[in-house]
């Protein structure tokens, strides 16, 4: 099975166009992940003939990205509804694990609202005319510690309801879903709410697995069809759990509860939460995330029909009502359907990218366009890019794919460093530093407590290209402590395995050091990125007294 995994990685990352990753096949079918990036978490909500997607972005800013499609395949980078996280002290460095978790998009009343949570403060909401923007800055609807995944809900009535799940490592309880009552601008939480699931209520159900309890159940989304509540829900941890649906003639229960898609006899594990959503043209789907460890959590879209009022996800070869992911699927029937990817490559013309976001709230100086260029200021940050918020950072976009960019060092200090990254737990990048016998090219790469370095030619002027390139490998790997996560101590991961090179007239490639392979941060994948950092430790006093590193583009390629 794990050689299947990896054939189907390096198989899927056969590119289109010239792209590292393309799902739209460009003959009416589609293949899976729709979204090869970190989009993790994801919620969908139609508009019309448009599509809205938002994601979880943790630490990263700006933060909330959405994407829009006209055909649920074929997504591009609109914007962000968050500029910054608050408050803004806590968030001035990486708080890796914090900041925003799984949100929900709704439209109604000609606004777009995006519930989201900071599990360590409580459920938020943010509001916009376009989602383009502008958003509105974040209004605390719940102070909650704990309270995550919240999903709003609109009745008949016009009554609003808002449902979450709670975290164990924050609440000291986990495996239930929470309903309340929203005032009438959907601003707050009023009255007193109820636990409509509890995970212990509900008898074991059948799984690739065997038969398993209900367990680690979050991610809850609320709808209405045919006279049933439906509570959308994954349930028995990312990796190894699966899809469930409750549903209740009543909003406030009792539930049932059915198992409606899991692995099945597919390599794609753990198909985790995400959104239904239903076409101007009357076909349903549903879209949801698979982790995929150091390359995190990316997108799959899903088929969804009915049977005796329950959904199907997925295809059903056996017919128990039990659906299984699908790898290739014919799209949906909509009206337009134009060929396109998130933006990744920048040549910095129009300014910094959509694609690039901060591992933490920004300084106003980090970064400016000067003469067509990316300008990076020395920061002063941890010589661990895993920890330095000053790292520009963008989501992999592929199973395999390359990322080269131009850099023209100018730094004013001995030990300034600039360089192309990958981030995870740990990171590795190749770059330039300022030594006393001047610009150096350099790669170095860090695992748990250990830093291995390799130096290269002196850089007399300091202009250079850099490359790395990606390829999936499968490693036995320590699963993660958290309780949330119901997995063995060992199991296989697929990681991206990455090599360094260089060239000084942008003709002829050099690989510079080993082989490196990165890890997932925390929840997140890996991240590949620019910087330019100053020693840790640079006293205040001359700390705006460094240089600088221009950056003239951004390729992504195969």
């Amino acid at each position: 099975m794990i050689a299947a995994i990896l054939a189907m990685a390096l198989a899927a990352s056969s590119p289109a166009a010239g792209l590292p990753w393309q799902a739209d096949m460009g003959n009416g079918m589609y293949r899976n992940p729709v979204l090869a990036g970190d989009y993790s978490d994801p919620d969908v909500v139609r508009v019309g003939q448009d599509f809205y997607l938002v994601a979880s972005s943790f630490t990263n800013v700006p933060g909330l990205p959405i994407l829009h499609s006209r055909d649920l395949v074929n997504w591009t980078i609109v914007g962000h509804a968050l500029h910054h996280l608050e408050p803004a002290a806590h968030f001035s460095t990486p708080r890796r694990g914090g900041g925003v978790w799984a949100p929900a998009i709704r439209y109604r009343n000609r606004r777009f609202l995006i519930y989201y949570p900071d599990p360590d403060r409580g459920i938020y909401l943010v509001t916009a005319k376009d989602p383009r923007g502008p958003w509105t800055e974040p209004m605390l609807v719940w102070d909650a510690k704990g309270a995550i995944d919240p999903a709003p809900f609109w009745d008949a009535k016009g009554r609003g309801w808002l449902v979450n799940a709670w975290a164990g490592s924050r609440a000291g309880f986990n495996n239930i879903v929470t309903l309340n009552r929203l005032s009438t601008d959907g601003a707050h939480v009023v009255g007193k709410g109820r636990t409509i699931i509890d995970g212990k209520d509900f008898a074991p159900v059948a799984t690739r697995d065997g038969v398993r309890r209900w367990s680690v159940i979050e991610g809850p989304k609320l709808y209405r069809r045919n006279g049933w509540f439906y509570l959308f829900a994954p349930a028995g941890g990312v990796k190894q759990g699966w899809q469930g649906v409750f549903r209740s003639r009543r909003i406030e229960g009792p539930y049932e509860a059915r198992n409606v898609m899991d692995q099945g006899t597919t390599d794609i594990n753990g198909p985790h939460q995400g959104a239904w959503v239903t076409t101007a043209q009357g076909e349903d789907w549903f879209i949801h995330f698979q982790d995929r460890d150091g390359y995190g959590r990316v997108v799959h879209l899903e088929p969804m029909s009915w049977r005796g009022d329950w959904p199907v996800i997925g295809t059903d070869p056996d017919g128990d009502g039990r659906g299984e992911p699908v790898t290739v699927h014919a799209k949906p029937r909509v009206a337009a359907q134009v060929s396109s990817v998130p933006q990744a490559s920048d040549d910095f013309a129009a300014g910094i990218g959509p694609a690039w976001q901060w591992n933490s709230d920004p300084g106003a100086d980090w970064a400016r366009i000067a003469g067509g260029k990316l300008r990076l200021k020395s920061v002063t940050a941890s010589a661990n890019l895993y920890e330095a918020g000053n790292l520009l950072s963008q989501k992999l976009p592929a199973p395999s794919f390359s990322a080269t960019t131009i850099v023209t060092f100018a730094p004013l200090r001995v030990g300034e460093r600039t360089g192309l990254a990958i981030a995870g737990h740990s990171y590795a990048f190749i770059g330039l530093e300022n030594m006393a016998e001047g610009i150096r090219l350099i790669e170095e790469s860090s695992s748990d407590t250990t830093v291995h370095r390799v130096t290269g030619p002196l850089v007399a002027t300091g202009r250079i290209w850099l490359r790395l390139r990606a390829e999936p490998t499968i490693l036995d790997v320590p699963g993660p402590p958290e309780a949330e996560f119901d997995l063995p101590a060992m199991h296989k991961a697929i990681e991206p395995k990455v090599r360094f090179s260089y060239s000084l007239d942008g003709r002829s490639f050099v690989d510079l050091g080993e082989a490196f392979v990165a890890d997932q941060g925390r929840w997140t994948g890996a991240q590949i990125g620019l910087f330019a950092t100053a020693p840790y430790g640079t006293p205040a006093a001359v700390a705006t007294s460094v240089g600088h590193a221009d950056y003239e583009s951004f390729t992504v390629g195969r």
